[in-house]
């Protein structure tokens, strides 16, 4: 078995492939945007394509099956609802990707193991790993970008559930009478605060958004992150994504500022919601983590 593992991210709108090492370094890496399609397989096709040109960087052929002797796994972050343990996924902003059966695919055309999860719960395991959440046994990770998702770590585990989604705080309710949220519900955080919200209440991209837009962003998850802190028992929460990073100072300071608000109870009180560590690594380095996860799973 080989020291090497593929890392696919899979979101809303881009998809990333990279290789790294089992030390959590990334040795090459592309992207691409998601298309705007009603075809599963145009999406499918795409993600075959970025493998092979990744490995091909790096002088490797996937229809070698001696390629098993380099790389030692291939793990996935996508966005859910999933059931983890067939490896299907169904992700609210890939509309064209209903029951599709994402692990079953891959493992066709690679010669090494695959194994899925969601791609916040990926980067979970990625902060717990190489990044911010290092040495922690108890936090949560959230992604704010095109959709709002999360991985919670209890104990030093990761919490999974019934079918692997635990960790969906995009749609905890933080406006009761607010937007229709596309799982169906209305005032979800996704909803209110997601890339995609933003967009639609504002009509410009999310990095145009005025101030008090990405205040109010910051707002919604900060009474959200309260919430699970006060659930859980929680005292960090990692933020990553492209719009919570991009909104920077303004965005965290909002959030914090709600979290203390309404995580009053003596130990949630001093919840802390920080950018994650990994940055733009995150996505990759947390597919990675999902794929090294798997294989210590199964050899015990």
């Amino acid at each position: 078995m080989g020291n090497l593992a593929l890392g696919v991210d899979i979101g809303g709108t881009k998809i990333a492939v990279g290789i790294g090492n089992s030390d959590g370094e990334i040795l090459s890496q592309q992207s691409c945007s998601v298309p705007k399609t009603e075809d599963p397989e145009e999406i499918f096709d795409l993600v075959e394509k970025l493998i092979q040109s990744e490995m091909g960087n790096l002088n490797f052929d996937i229809s070698d099956s001696s390629v098993a002797d380099h790389f030692a796994c291939c793990g996935v972050g996508c966005g859910g609802p999933m059931d983890k343990a067939k490896g299907i996924v169904s992700p609210v902003n890939i509309a064209a990707w209903r029951q599709f059966p994402l692990k079953s695919r891959l493992e066709s055309k690679l010669p090494f193991p695959v194994f899925v999860d969601n791609d916040a719960k990926a980067l979970a395991l990625g902060e717990g790993w190489k990044g911010e959440a290092n040495g922690k046994l108890d936090y949560m990770a959230m992604v704010v970008s095109t959709g709002v998702g999360g991985g919670i770590v209890l104990d030093g585990k990761l919490l999974d559930g019934n079918l692997g989604n635990a960790g969906h705080i995009g749609h905890v309710i933080v406006e009761p009478t607010g937007r229709q949220c596309g799982c169906g519900s209305f005032g979800c955080l996704e909803a209110e605060a997601s890339g995609t919200a933003i967009y639609a209440i504002t009509g410009r991209e999310p990095k145009e958004a005025p101030d008090e837009i990405k205040e109010r962003c910051g707002t919604m998850v900060g009474r959200a992150v309260a919430s699970v802190s006060n659930l859980l028992d929680l005292d960090l929460v990692l933020v990553a994504g492209s719009v919570a990073l991009g909104y920077g100072e303004i965005f965290f300071s909002a959030a914090n500022k709600e979290a203390k608000l309404r995580a009053r109870l003596d130990f949630s009180k001093d919840v802390e919601i920080r950018p994650g560590g990994l940055l733009d690594s995150g996505p990759l380095i947390g597919a990675m983590s999902v794929g090294w996860t798997g294989l210590e799973a199964g050899s015990t």
